[in-house]
């Protein structure tokens, strides 16, 4: 078949970016390009190897193999598979668009580092195939689909790319790189040399569980790492496998070693990485626990493997007990695929507790968000995980529960917190005067899913988890008992009926001491940061009231008393008592709900006599 006429094709704007990047990075460890396409061609592989379960007629006749061809004389490197191969609509998704949604942060990063590539940025964003740029003019790519008769050949010298209708005998994928001069100066070594090569892929390839092999030596070991005594894996052969499973250039933090055994067995090797990627929280973002049944990558999908608070966790798990059923309806309600997630879960957890603690302090702002999602429903693991929450105090740095627990004062019986946007807002609420007052501490919760399980009847080593910003709280065993209304009637049943609207009661309190007023909720009650999540999310909320506490001490509230003693139906009183309820909104870092009417009668207020 004569190919046909090439199509030129114009690259997405980011695609442009990232590849003018790329072509003058100023990266020194170009190597890495390498790596990333033998990743390549294995995850290619094992899609086919999947894919072949359900289609025999797939599996090509050969082996499944990685080939690198060298041609030093035309300067020219090709990384060959016999996989899955792609079609020419693939192509065009695949490498003419970047359709991650980080792709933009990625540029930022690059540009606040001033073109600059770092190798940690390459592998999280995804970009692998773009980094041959580094070290090639221009890249040829000829693919077949498994199951389709024609091929597709795309070429690009970085400036757009031609695709053409070809031939290629098997299925599978051929990058080819028309190498760049070698310059030892700008960290491009020669790779056309066998050595150069068989360094590389010694390095950083070791462990693909398919041959990579030049002029028919195989230069991996194949070895599954997780199947191998611990003793005879070094840590860097550890974290160089970690690199090759995530494309992360980062060092994961911890890796685990997991056995299990009983009913069914399996071995995993499971990775806590050191950066949370930039899609953790989105629906679509990409899970990195793999599963093997006997040698066969069955899927990537935490979602049968682990629950979804452990995602952010990487590795592999391998079993040949369980079924090679592919569907996952089946995988995940096996009862031997259940088995296996709850002792992952908990032999995760466990590391967790048992990292040193400056180790721990590094995971927890990345992770501990996600990891607090296991404390929303009915997971049971919930009392691990309580053990392994941390979280800033009025003390000041973070705190797990058992530590703020064996600093109780005596007489306390709770473990009091409170829920803001951010602890700076927490850290100025009025809500804090009384513990402040009396030296007790109050730990501050910031994430949105903190409002979901705060919510729920929470207990720490028999202590309860209370809100500061509840009715009724006050520091110590018993609440103080609040000034006697009697000669202050008069004027919270006027304040009562001047903001009915707003508020649900008005009383007096004895948590404040600096503030002349706050508000409180009630048991059930949604807090002003959960309320302000939900209708952010786009979910209109029914008007919930507050009760209004005063401060009895302060010149505000007496002020407010004599004027009513004055007259019950000065006009000044409603004037102050709609002020007042704006300060104790604004307090908290609320939202006024007529933020031009608070401002016109405090211009009222201003120029009274």
């Amino acid at each position: 078949m004569t190919p046909t006429t090439s199509e030129r094709h114009e690259f997405q704007a980011e695609v442009r970016q990232l590849l003018d990047l790329m072509i003058h990075s100023l990266y020194s460890h170009k190597d890495i390009f390498l790596r990333e396409l033998i990743s390549n061609a294995s995850d290619a592989l094992d899609k086919l190897r999947f894919e072949a379960l359900t289609r025999p007629e797939l599996q090509p006749p050969g082996e499944l193999e990685i080939r690198l061809e060298a041609e030093p004389d035309v300067r020219s490197l090709s990384v060959w598979d016999n996989g899955i191969g792609m079609s020419r609509d693939e192509i065009v998704e695949n490498i003419g668009t970047i359709a991650r949604s980080g792709t933009k942060e990625f540029l930022a990063k690059v540009g606040e580092r001033q073109g600059q590539v770092p190798p940690e940025l390459i592998g999280q964003f995804g970009v692998g195939f773009y980094s041959s740029f580094m070290v090639a003019d221009r890249i040829t790519l000829l693919t077949r689909k498994a199951g389709e008769a024609t091929a597709t050949r795309w070429e690009s010298s970085g400036d757009g790319y031609e695709l053409a209708e070809a031939e290629r005998e098997t299925a599978g994928t051929t990058v080819t790189l028309h190498l760049k001069p070698k310059d030892e100066e700008d960290g491009l070594r020669d790779y056309t040399d066998a050595h150069v090569l068989r360094d590389i892929v010694k390095k950083y390839s070791d462990f693909v569980g398919y041959p990579v092999r030049l002029k028919g030596e195989t230069l991996n070991s194949m070895k599954a790492i997780w199947a191998r005594p611990k003793e005879e894996v070094s840590e860097e052969q550890y974290r160089e496998f970690y690199k090759h499973l995530t494309h992360d250039w980062n060092d994961p933090l911890e890796h685990v070693l997991v056995r299990v055994e009983g009913a069914v067995e399996a071995r995993a090797l499971l990775y806590i990485p050191s950066k949370a990627p930039l899609d953790l929280f989105m629906r679509d973002a990409h899970r990195g626990v793999q599963l093997y049944v006997k040698r066969v990558f069955i899927m990537d999908d935490w979602e049968a493997l682990l629950p979804a608070w452990l995602r952010f966790v990487r590795g592999v798990v391998a079993s040949d007990d369980l079924s090679l059923n592919v569907s996952r309806e089946i995988l995940q309600k096996d009862r031997q695929m259940q088995a296996i997630r709850k002792h992952l879960a908990r032999r995760l957890l466990g590391a967790l507790k048992d990292m040193p603690r400056e180790k721990y302090q590094t995971f927890w702002p990345e992770f501990g968000a996600v990891l607090k999602e296991g404390l929303v429903g009915l997971d049971e693991n919930q009392e691990r995980i309580l053990e392994l929450v941390l979280a800033p105090s009025t003390h000041g740095a973070l705190t797990s529960l058992a530590e703020y627990v064996g600093r109780m004062q005596e007489g306390q019986d709770a473990i009091y917190y409170m829920t803001s946007a951010t602890q700076s807002a927490a850290e100025r609420s009025p809500h804090l005067e009384a513990f402040r007052d009396k030296g007790f501490e109050v730990l501050f919760f910031t994430d949105p899913v903190d409002e979901l399980w705060l919510r729920l009847d929470r207990q720490f080593q028999g202590k309860k988890l209370v809100s500061v910003a509840a009715a009724g709280v006050t520091p110590g065993a018993a609440a103080e008992e609040a000034p006697a209304v009697e000669e202050w009637q008069g004027l919270l049943d006027k304040l009562r009926a001047l903001l009915q609207d707003h508020v649900k009661d008005v009383r007096l309190s004895s948590r404040l001491k600096e503030s002349p007023a706050c508000l409180v909720g009630e048991a059930g009650d949604l807090s002003p940061h959960l309320r302000e999540l939900f209708k952010r999310s786009g979910q209109e909320m029914p008007l919930a009231k507050r009760t209004l506490e005063l401060n009895p001490t302060h010149p505000v509230i007496a002020r407010l008393r004599e004027l009513h003693a004055a007259g019950k139906d000065d006009p000044r009183l409603a004037l102050y008592a709609d002020l007042l309820y704006g300060q104790a909104l604004l307090a908290e870092g609320g939202v006024l709900p007529d933020p031009a009417g608070f401002s016109r009668r405090l211009a009222e207020l201003m120029v009274a006599r």
